[in-house]
């Protein structure tokens, strides 16, 4: 594929995407969530949407759409398509909150908490294959950076509505 010349452009020094750290990190993200969904999507038959909620409960057991929708960072509407088809496949179950009649508290069913249990290791075993020639030292700069870049842009948007994904 040709692509234009960038020097061409008026704007050639304002913005080149390729360098540019907020799309790279989406870049890198989509990839690997892309790469990752294809294992269990293809053994499980789940989707990204799914494998977060069930991911998030995997590791808090108790949770509610909303808690799940902040700790995900997954927008409302998907976070409740989501949970509708894990329930409808029996592998998230609702309890009433008995205090708030207009929340439920979601947890894993027997059947999702088994397949929460083989795909971990998976997920596990895909962060490795990822970072695997990586230095130590290297993962660690960049654990540090990335924490920091994150907490940065949480106060950033902090103001913008609609800003989580």
């Amino acid at each position: 594929m040709d692509l234009p010349d960038p020097a061409a452009s008026p704007a050639a020094d304002a913005l080149k995407l390729e360098r540019f750290l907020p799309y790279r990190l989406v870049v890198a993200a989509t990839l690997a969530s892309r790469a990752l969904a294809r294992i269990y999507g293809h053994h499980f038959g789940i989707g990204i949407p799914e494998w977060r909620v069930m991911a998030m409960l995997g590791q808090f057991e108790r949770l509610t759409a909303r808690d799940v929708g902040e700790l995900s960072h997954m927008h409302k509407t998907k976070v409740s398509r989501a949970v509708s088809e894990l329930v409808a496949r029996g592998l998230v179950l609702k309890t009433p909150n008995r205090d708030d009649r207009r929340e439920a508290f979601l947890s894993l069913s027997p059947p999702g908490r088994r397949i929460y249990d083989q795909i971990a290791p998976l997920a596990l075993s895909f962060e490795k294959r990822l970072t695997d020639d990586i230095p130590a030292q290297e993962m660690q700069a960049f654990t540090r950076v990335l924490s920091t870049l994150t907490e940065r842009a949480r106060v950033l948007s902090a103001g913008f509505s609609g800003a989580d994904d």
